[in-house]
């Protein structure tokens, strides 16, 4: 039975493989309407390489044993890795990558943890730096004070200091962006906390320079307005906590922790989205309202600004050499969504993963930055050191995403 059900669902990734591969070259003919992908998917997208999924199937039926469960049939998250594989898979056999930039909460740590010295994470990103990849951590905490970003990915900055003394990693490039878009720190073996502040000026985009700080203000206003009446609707005991470039609401400081209802945040996030969005500087500025876990939020910016910055920072890294890493990709209340249609339309590898997924699995690293992994895959599972950067990708957005 397991034998049966495995090459029928071998099959039908493979089917959709062909599916994909025929879209693809219709896109090349500037006739992507017509392909027998849209056809069936209206609002399919565009696809920067092809997917692998049989392959990817194999590799997950591996270790998941999909088609060896008799009641549980596939499931979202079964989908979601055979597509992750298979996008990493593509990236492997392609192009250089220059910049892989990650979410904190949920994909680097768990939410509102840290991302503490004993986490497998850390051995990974210090690879891709040891191999002369950039990393950037774009993250909603917005924090203009070094010592909280220090708190909070500690692990992997004393780590990095570590290996910087040892000469195990040399002239790392690790930067931290924060609020979304809006506070830029990079990593400084010599500075406190060894994070060094970048002034706003030096790595804005020209766009971001014509927003107006009355614009901003006025648009917190409007975000605080929203945040207030939904605590007053549905009676949350919650607290508004306002920023600089950001207005949130967070629970009520009391005996017990407080925990929001999912539907509860989700609701929050759409009146205030929606209430912003009619508001004249809504037209103005772009925001992003989002369901933190247990709090929502309203930074100015978002993730594609902020990934954009990151680029322009480091030298004018191309959209195709740039892999974004994160767990919020849905279209109501997640911030790393905004990423998928960056802004200049540059073609930008996403991969939707989870704090567990990406501690779990290697296939990142055999991606990336591993020549004999890439020759076999991502089916190889033995770490081992490198002697030189062999980092590739394929110019991708993933729809696993």
């Amino acid at each position: 039975m397991a034998a049966t059900a495995h090459r029928r669902y071998a099959e039908i990734m493979h089917d959709v493989e062909e599916l994909i591969n025929d879209h693809i070259t219709h896109q090349k003919r500037g006739k992507q309407e017509r392909s027998k992908l849209k056809l069936l998917v209206p609002s399919v997208g565009t696809f920067f390489t092809p997917l692998p999924l049989e392959k990817a199937f194999e590799f997950q039926d591996e270790r998941r044993r999909i088609s060896s469960r008799r009641f549980v049939a596939p499931s979202f998250n079964d989908i979601r890795l055979i597509l992750n594989s298979a996008q990493l898979m593509s990236l492997a056999h392609d192009r250089p990558i220059e910049l892989v930039t990650f979410d904190g909460d949920v994909t680097l740590y768990d939410d509102g943890e840290s991302l503490i010295d004993a986490n497998p994470v850390i051995s990974r990103v210090l690879r891709l730096l040891a191999n002369g990849t950039y990393v950037g951590i774009v993250t909603a905490a917005g924090y203009t004070d070094a010592s909280r970003y220090y708190d909070r990915l500690h692990g992997l900055l004393d780590a990095l200091a570590n290996a910087t003394t040892e000469d195990e990693v040399k002239d790392p490039k690790l930067i931290i962006l924060g609020g979304e878009s809006n506070y830029l720190f990079e990593f400084d073996f010599h500075a406190e906390h060894f994070l060094r502040y970048i002034p706003r000026k030096t790595w804005m985009l020209d766009k971001m320079r014509k927003w107006q700080e009355d614009d901003i203000q006025s648009l917190l206003d409007v975000a605080e307005g929203a945040l207030r009446e939904c605590i007053n609707n549905m009676q949350l005991s919650a607290e508004v906590l306002r920023k600089d470039r950001a207005v949130g609401i967070i629970p009520m400081i009391g005996p017990g922790k407080q925990k929001f209802t999912r539907e509860q945040l989700e609701e929050t996030v759409l009146v205030t989205q929606q209430t912003i969005e009619l508001s004249t500087p809504g037209k103005r500025i772009p925001f992003c309202a989002f369901n933190g876990g247990n709090d929502v939020f309203v930074d100015i910016g978002d993730k594609a600004w902020g990934v954009m910055s990151c680029q322009r920072y480091l030298g004018g890294i191309a959209g195709n050499k740039t892999l974004h890493v994160g767990d919020q990709f849905l279209s109501a209340g997640a911030n790393d969504f905004k990423v998928r249609p960056p802004i200049e339309r540059d073609s930008l590898l996403l991969l939707e993963t989870d704090e567990r997924n990406l501690k779990g699995s290697t296939g990142l690293h055999n991606s990336l930055d591993c020549k004999s992994c890439r020759d076999g895959g991502v089916t190889r599972r033995t770490l081992h050191s490198h002697s030189k950067p062999v980092i590739e990708r394929s110019e991708a957005q993933a729809p696993a995403t």
